[in-house]
């Protein structure tokens, strides 16, 4: 029974540090394109980044659910290559996580990169620091607190994701049954108990979460303005 209990917050924890971890790594390239970019596709681009922020999940996940399938491009690829097809799957729930909470790293990490004054990088090339030195040295220390939001919010979005979730990997327990759609089913079993447990839980978690971001964000206006 608690095994049964701990096991969607275990898959969720799991859900959530992957979905970050690869979103992070995927992200930061992104957002500093398009903080330096002027290429014209540079709004078309944002605008899709930012398309998971007003479309219903369900709508997102239908597509992903179709493109992923064995009648879709990327499911047809994923079976060549021997992978199996990703919905209802683990790694299928990290994809869709990855591409739904995809605006809540690069955005913030986007705000970040923006608010870095162009002399610091003129100064580090004068010193003869080459692009890959600026970015790392000068770009990702003054960005920090970018870094810490978007991995923050990121982390905080993809638990309590649930209509993407349920759409792509249904409710398959120990593989895709993550905490929302267990509440869910506690509340359709009418077990309100559990699920009062459960809901309670991302509500405190939540709460942190809020508080954090905004201490964090504090501290940085306090910073800017010694």
């Amino acid at each position: 029974m608690l095994e049964t209990y701990w096991q969607p917050v275990w898959l969720t924890l799991k859900l959530a540090s992957l979905t970050t971890l690869v979103l992070l790594l995927v992200g930061t390239p992104i957002a500093w394109w398009l903080t330096r970019s002027r290429h014209w596709l540079r709004q078309p681009i944002a605008a899709v980044v930012a398309l998971p922020l007003v479309l219903p999940p369900t709508v997102l996940g239908f597509y992903l659910l179709l493109l992923l399938g064995p009648n879709g491009w990327v499911g047809q690829l994923t079976e060549r290559l021997g992978l199996g097809l990703l919905p209802f799957t683990f790694e299928g729930l990290v994809v869709a996580s990855v591409i739904y909470s995809l605006p809540f790293t690069v955005q913030p990490l986007q705000n970040a990169f923006e608010s870095i004054r162009e002399g610091f990088l003129e100064t580090a090339a004068t010193l003869r620091a080459g692009p890959w030195d600026r970015f790392f040295f000068v770009v990702i220390p003054l960005a920090r607190n970018g870094f810490i939001t978007a991995s923050v919010l990121t982390f905080a979005h993809t638990i309590g994701e649930f209509g993407v979730i349920l759409m792509i990997g249904g409710n398959i327990p120990g593989e895709t049954k993550v905490l929302s759609v267990a509440i869910y089913d506690h509340v359709e079993s009418l077990e309100y108990t559990q699920a009062h447990w459960l809901a309670a839980g991302m509500v405190a978690f939540s709460f942190i979460v809020l508080v954090t971001l905004y201490v964090l964000n504090g501290r940085a206006r306090a910073g800017a303005l010694r």
